[in-house]
């Protein structure tokens, strides 16, 4: 676990302990959690910034100055693999009301649904079973005016009619974190649009991949391409990573470097792995290797990205074992899931139900640790 500190019984990550969590293999050494006192807490909150201050440099700046529950860990997460088109397909979740804004009351239900599904297990999959059923009948008995309306309208039929009106008891039980002050203001009355929450969830996603990119450059506006190589082979599965760098480095005899822009270009794409995957598969190339300039093409096409000749150079270099420069679309696509997930199992997609499958799947993987901090509340009260 990457918490650090605790307040009443319930642990919580600090800006710095999470971006730890995503940039680091593992915890450096095992933490004695600090605890935090009521007015301690409300000094770290009272330092927040609203939402419109906020910048690609936020997590950093706050560094231990502040609080982020587990679920918001989960949200957070899931905001990392996200492409910039499924930002507003993850606001519309919290939208319940369809009025464009997001309240703290919203959100918090949406968390509290999180919670729940890790104390009913046996139950896994029935909210998001209802959700399709519900879509499925709307969609037969009328033309919705957009599919994301009727998506919006789905979720929140399925999802929050039981929780709507229990959302006061909701907010009252659950201490403010630096997320929820973010968002919605030191009184909680703020409520959140689009666009605000689009720039939130871009500012996050720049951020990580510049904490990676300078932990490589050293000052410099560039890394190596060995570097890059690096970077793309963490949290993979790969066991032989130095036949892959010592391929590179006879590729590439001479260093050119990879701008933060190129090296972020590559992680957008990423982003939209799903749909480069199924733009393979529907102009056969899946079953074979693919040249440069079809790849360069094929990403284009798919995701809207623009990758450098550079670049995509490079990532031949890396794959491309045998050198006959033709990519192995299977194997480039297998590896590369793993890095954008940092380890965990699953891809995320565009959908509300790839959404809810991944915040679930990171749920899985830590639910021994979370009954321990619900059971050590519990005991407290």
């Amino acid at each position: 676990m990457f918490a650090s500190v605790e307040f009443e019984g319930q642990l919580y990550m600090t800006p710095h302990d999470f971006i730890q969590a995503v940039t680091s293999d593992e915890p450096k050494r095992a933490k004695k959690w600090r605890s935090l006192s009521k007015q301690e807490l409300n000094q770290i909150l009272m330092e927040t910034p609203p939402v419109w201050k906020g910048s690609s440099k936020l997590f950093r700046n706050l560094n231990e100055k502040g609080v982020i529950s587990y679920t918001e860990y989960l949200f957070l997460l899931c905001i990392l693999t996200k492409p910039h088109a499924g930002f507003r397909i993850a606001f519309n979740m919290f939208d319940t009301d369809g009025n464009e804004m997001v309240d703290k009351k919203e959100f918090l239900v949406l968390q509290e649904i999180f919670r729940k599904k890790n104390e009913k297990r046996e139950k896994r999959g029935d909210e998001e079973k209802r959700a399709m059923l519900v879509l499925k009948t709307e969609g037969e008995d009328l033309v919705p005016r957009s599919y994301w309306d009727t998506l919006r309208r789905s979720t929140s039929q399925a999802l929050f009619s039981d929780l709507a009106e229990r959302a006061d008891d909701i907010t009252s039980s659950l201490s403010d974190t630096t997320l929820l002050v973010h968002f919605f203001g030191k009184k909680g009355k703020a409520e959140l649009n689009f666009e605000d929450f689009y720039r939130f969830m871009d500012n996050l996603q720049t951020e990580v991949l510049e904490i990676e990119f300078l932990s490589y450059s050293n000052g410099m506006n560039t890394i190596s391409e060995e570097d890059f190589a690096h970077i793309l082979l963490r949290y993979t599965n790969v066991e032989n990573t130095s036949s892959y760098l010592e391929n590179m480095r006879g590729s590439i005899p001479e260093e050119k470097g990879i701008t933060f822009e190129e090296f972020r270009s590559f992680f957008q794409f990423l982003n939209n792995l799903e749909d480069f995957t199924i733009a393979m598969q529907m102009y056969n190339f899946a079953s074979r290797s693919i040249g440069q300039d079809e790849f360069k093409r094929a990403v284009y096409v798919a995701t809207g990205v623009k990758l450098s000749p550079h670049l995509v150079n490079t990532v031949f270099k890396i794959f491309d074992v045998d050198r006959d420069d033709q990519l192995s679309y299977k194997e480039f696509i297998g590896i590369m899931k793993d890095r954008l997930n940092r380890g965990f199992r699953e891809t995320p997609k565009y959908g509300w139900k790839e959404y809810y499958s991944c915040v679930m799947t990171v749920t899985s993987e830590h639910l021994r640790d979370l009954w321990k901090q619900f059971r050590r509340r519990d005991m407290l009260r």
